[in-house]
């Protein structure tokens, strides 16, 4: 086991981190910018460092500094939490090259799915199923006519090393196929310096299904059931929840033996998601995330194992915790995302919190890293906190939902809550029938 891991994040996630650190025995260093320097973590961490100033390029994406801080420490691991660094293959080369753990897949794992085209062709190798589509990046508007004609409209055109719904864009029928193809090329180069783009088959109302899978490295691996995460505004997830609504016992388990098998084949490491659209009773693989995610604790609830853990035993070489026929699923979980924004118009509200109470009681489990006099800084994500409830069944998690939203307090500043209690209360939810669509159709005719 380590002796000492640097969180290489912020917010609720680093907080996330270093508890599983304490609750194994493990030293903690928290790297900071000078605008989180009275960030939660960085109070409760062993040791802190100040890496920059508040941009994430100076800070929290300066991999030089980050190396610096685990030589100046001694930490002999880093965790990368979920976004920035966590899925970049050169910061994981870089530390195996300075001896330092990279707790996460190999580089060449995450190199694979960060490219959808390859990540694709590794997909239906290993027996995934996925969306029809082309075989492989497209670049000439006369190839993807012919692959759009062949798959039939609508189709939507992605960007291959794209992400969160930049470079992507839905084309209904020819006549709008030569412009949507053009601007999802023209958003990829901006947005991510690679213009590389591929077609797929446009599903007209799937949900979001997500299989989490921990591997050990040494061609073991578990599946942790799946997560509904069809609740979106702009691709962005809002609200998740584990078991789907939408799913039966079969299905569950044979979507999840699918990918565990599969990343037990590629030698995978570590935690990661396998991502599917959901409709009419096929599965269609969309990406893997080669990360912990943000809506990792619902899996958590239902299943009662620590994924922070699970990641720390397998990158030390301790492997798995259980086995698959261990693992047993009980009841049901929901998780919000507490934003800093307007709940209406969904503008970034940064500011001091005055006052902050979070809601308790059996079930009930917030994650977040703020407090009352905390102010959020207006550089990051707007992400303060995940509200996640567990029941027996899903009626009595969105019982216990409901209440727990109503005592959640967070003045000063603009958050979801707003909207969160709109939606617990609302018939469509509370059938679990909605789709990927759902949510935007419901803001636009709110």
């Amino acid at each position: 086991m380590f002796n000492k891991i640097l969180i290489a994040n912020r917010g609720e996630i680093a907080l996330r981190v270093l508890r599983a650190c304490r609750e194994l025995g493990i030293q903690t260093v928290a790297v900071h910018s000078t605008a989180d320097s009275e960030a939660m973590h960085v109070k409760l961490a062993d040791e802190s460092v100040c890496i920059g100033p508040p941009a994430s390029r100076d800070s929290y994406l300066n991999i030089h500094q980050i190396v610096a801080a685990c030589e100046i420490t001694g930490a002999d691991a880093i965790h990368p939490g979920y976004g920035f660094l966590s899925e970049n293959a050169k910061f994981a080369d870089i530390l195996e090259a300075h001896n330092i753990a990279f707790i996460g897949p190999k580089a060449d794992h995450i190199r694979i799915m960060g490219d959808k085209i390859e990540a694709k062709r590794t997909a239906m190798r290993l027996g995934i199923p996925v969306v029809p589509g082309s075989e492989g990046g497209v670049t000439d508007p006369d190839d993807a006519k012919r692959v759009a004609a062949e798959i039939g409209y609508p189709v939507i055109i992605k960007a291959a090393a794209g992400g969160g719904g930049r470079g992507m864009k839905v084309a209904k029928n020819e006549g709008e196929l030569k412009t949507a193809f053009q601007t999802a090329r023209s958003e990829a180069g901006a947005a991510f310096g690679d213009d590389a783009v591929y077609i797929e088959k446009y599903l007209a109302k799937p949900r979001h299904i997500e299989v989490q899978v921990v591997g050990d490295g040494q061609g073991n691996a578990i599946h942790l059931g799946e997560r509904d995460c069809s609740l979106q505004r702009r691709h962005q997830k809002v609200w998740e929840e584990a078991n789907s609504p939408a799913l039966n016992s079969d299905a569950r388990e044979k979507i999840g033996a699918i990918c565990s098998e599969a990343v037990a084949e590629m030698g995978y490491s570590g935690a990661g998601t396998v991502e599917f659209l959901y409709e009419n009773g096929e599965f269609y693989f969309i990406e893997m995330n080669t990360r912990l995610q943000v809506e990792h604790p619902v899996t958590e609830a239902i299943t009662g194992i620590d994924l922070v853990h699970e990641q720390i035993r397998v990158a030390s070489g301790s492997g798995l915790s259980v086995q698959q026929n261990e693992i047993e699923f009980q009841g049901h979980a929901i998780e919000c995302r507490i934003n800093a924004e307007n709940a209406r118009t969904f503008v970034p509200s940064p500011g001091t919190i005055t006052h902050f109470h979070t809601p308790g009681g059996l079930g009930v489990r917030v994650d977040s890293g703020v407090y009352s006099g905390y102010r959020i800084p207006p550089y990051y994500d707007s992400l303060i906190g995940k509200l996640i409830v567990h029941g027996r069944n899903r009626v009595e998690c969105l019982m216990r939902l409901r209440r727990a939203l109503d005592e959640f307090v967070v003045d000063g500043i603009d958050t979801t809550l707003p909207l969160f209690r709109d939606l617990v209360s609302d018939k469509d939810i509370a059938d679990g029938k909605y789709d990927i669509h759902w949510l935007e159709h419901y803001l636009a005719n709110d």
